[in-house]
């Protein structure tokens, strides 16, 4: 299992490729990306995102270990940016790895809900017309409540 919280822009493919490797008697690798998409009336300049480090880390940590537990996973990986990010930037990777596809596809969209509602990280998007603050949003706390 690994979790990296990084400032630095990270290479989907060779992430994907370097955990799909590392499998041994695994049926079924997942991966999702989160992209910053423009959600800002009059358009979207960039996403800053903040953090508590040591805190941030910690938690995704727990957070994976839970899902590796909870879903039978062989392997798991969440990698997630901070910083000043600009409209179609990789902002986060998940990676799952199950000896059946079942835990592997839902380890992942446990793992995405969870990201989205819980992690310890503030969001700001910033626009032409100012910068506003993230907000929890409903249908994300609804995702999050099925499991």
């Amino acid at each position: 299992m690994k979790v990296l919280v990084q400032q630095a822009p990270f290479d989907f493919g060779a992430e994907a490729e370097a955990f799909a490797r590392a499998q041994h008697n695994m049926g079924a690798v997942v991966t999702f990306t989160g992209i910053v998409r423009d959600s800002v009336e009059g358009g979207m300049a960039e996403m800053q995102i903040e953090h508590y480090p040591g805190m941030t880390e910690k938690a995704l940590t727990q957070f994976a270990q839970d899902a590796m537990d909870r879903f039978d996973l062989g392997d798991a990986l969440v990698i997630h940016r901070y910083g000043h990010l600009g409209r179609d930037e990789m902002i986060m990777m998940v990676a799952t790895a199950a000896r059946h596809r079942k835990d592997a596809f839902a380890a992942a969209e446990y793992m995405m809900d969870w990201l989205k509602s819980r992690a310890p990280f503030w969001k700001k998007e910033v626009g032409d017309t100012g910068a506003q603050w993230v907000d929890a949003r409903d249908e994300d706390e609804d995702a999050l409540s099925r499991w």
